[in-house]
């Protein structure tokens, strides 16, 4: 047997909709399924306070749909890649193409990662790379540790904004701000 090379069967975006692991949270990635315990409650109360503020600008302005937590999204195939972001925002020119069952196969136009104490640095800029390479054009990289928020861009340049702050919609959603106090306190 060669050392290195992975036995672990090659899944679809398709098996993982049909698996049931109670109080897990998984995610697809190349094909290969991760397991993770639930994060933290105070992580919970975080990705709540960014889904609010985005779904109220969101709302009002009708620009498009905003998705909570554990929300998957088919980002590649063959192998298939599913990634859950903690909070996300698809427009309203491409929202018609989110059917009502399985994973949308899209990526998200602005999304939110919480890091957990738990996370590795290499995966969580792993993620970050593949929702980029999928199309997200804005990624808020929430570090509570650090009380962060480092803002990756699809034209590759990163912002790092601390307090005093504000998150900023950008183009891609104009008009909306929300200081980082908002959602960190």
């Amino acid at each position: 047997m060669l050392r290195g090379v992975s036995t672990a069967p090659v899944l679809t975006a398709a098996d993982v909709e049909r698996m049931s692991l109670p109080g897990k949270q998984v995610e697809l990635v190349r094909g290969q399924l991760v397991v993770r315990e639930p994060p933290g409650t105070w992580h919970g109360a975080i990705a709540a306070k960014l889904a609010y503020h985005l779904s109220d600008f969101a709302n009002r302005q009708e620009l498009g749909l905003v998705f909570a937590q554990d929300t998957g999204f088919k980002i590649a195939s063959d192998p298939d890649t599913v990634r859950a972001p903690d909070v996300a925002f698809v427009g309203r020119e491409r929202a018609g193409l989110i059917g009502k069952r399985g994973y949308a196969e899209l990526a998200p136009d602005l999304l939110a990662e919480i890091v957990s104490p738990d996370d590795r640095p290499a995966e969580v800029l792993a993620k970050v790379a593949d929702w980029l390479a999928a199309g997200t054009k804005l990624v808020w990289l929430v570090d509570l540790e650090r009380a962060e928020v480092r803002v990756y861009r699809s034209d590759g340049s990163l912002s790092v904004l601390q307090e005093g702050d504000s998150l900023d919609g950008e183009d891609v959603l104009p008009g909306f701000t929300c200081p980082l106090s908002d959602v960190l306190a």
